[in-house]
């Protein structure tokens, strides 16, 4: 079950976290995966792992927020059969406390880029008789996270094109679905903890784990699984759907 031989995925910042767990994976069960970063050696760690394992990987230097650069990467890496737009960046501040490059910033990477993948990979998917896109939204997407203006905005857009895209390309055979996390514990979150609350950092990796009901914070590698199995055959009746992956965090934080 959920194998990906003889597919071609594209997963958008694969090198790191999340996405390089995904692309790890995705290469395990059989997928030749191609990861696309803003330089080479944001995905040098993860291209290394996954060729030593005997994966099949290749990575592409790409800025999501410029079309021009996605749609010649795309162009290059010729049909594929999946594509996961795990891209992202965060930001931290409320409407009033969020300057316009910030937001703008957020807007150009999370959904700009988004839309960019999007656009660039529909041609690829028909030249592959159908396929699977899976957006990587957020819990932020459902219910409102403190001071999270401008990543919640963005989240909101990505579930909204997941519905989208999921309606307007049902009968070509590409299903499209999000999944939405909480907190997981990733490089990025310790160099956040760690930046943001300097002499705190144990206190405050508590505080964000037990935000999830469950007590702690998702692993990389449980969020990669949830989206093997969307974008394995064995889940080809789904579609137009978000999956949170969330600790309880939506439904048992009352």
């Amino acid at each position: 079950m959920f194998s990906l031989q003889n597919k071609k995925a594209v997963v958008t910042g694969g090198g790191s976290g999340i996405g390089k767990a995904i692309s790890a994976l995705f290469a395990k069960q059989g997928a030749t995966v191609h990861i696309l970063e803003l330089t080479s050696d944001s995905a040098k760690d993860a291209v290394n792992e996954i060729t030593a394992n005997g994966g099949k990987v290749f990575s592409h230097e790409c800025n999501v927020a410029n079309q021009q650069e996605v749609l010649s990467i795309f162009e290059k890496i010729g049909a594929i059969t999946i594509l996961v737009n795990n891209a992202g960046i965060a930001h931290i501040g409320k409407v009033d406390t969020t300057a316009e490059a910030d937001f703008d910033r957020i807007m150009n990477v999370n959904v700009k880029g988004v839309y960019n993948c999007l656009h660039a990979a529909i041609p690829q998917l028909r030249k592959s008789n159908g396929g699977v896109i899976v957006n990587m939204a957020s819990i932020a997407s459902w219910v409102g996270i403190p001071d999270r203006f401008a990543y919640s905005t963005a989240k909101g857009a990505v579930m909204a094109m997941t519905l989208s895209v999921a309606k307007d390309y049902i009968e070509e055979n590409i299903r499209c679905n999000s999944i939405s996390p909480a907190r997981v514990h990733t490089p990025f979150v310790d160099g956040f903890i760690t930046k943001t609350y300097p002499g705190k950092e144990a206190e405050m990796f508590e505080k964000l784990s037990k935000s999830q009901p469950i007590g702690r914070m998702a692993q990389p590698d449980e969020v990669a699984a949830l989206a093997l199995y969307l974008c394995s055959d064995e889940a080809s009746f789904i579609t137009g759907s978000d999956y949170p992956i969330d600790g309880g965090f939506i439904k048992l934080n009352n």
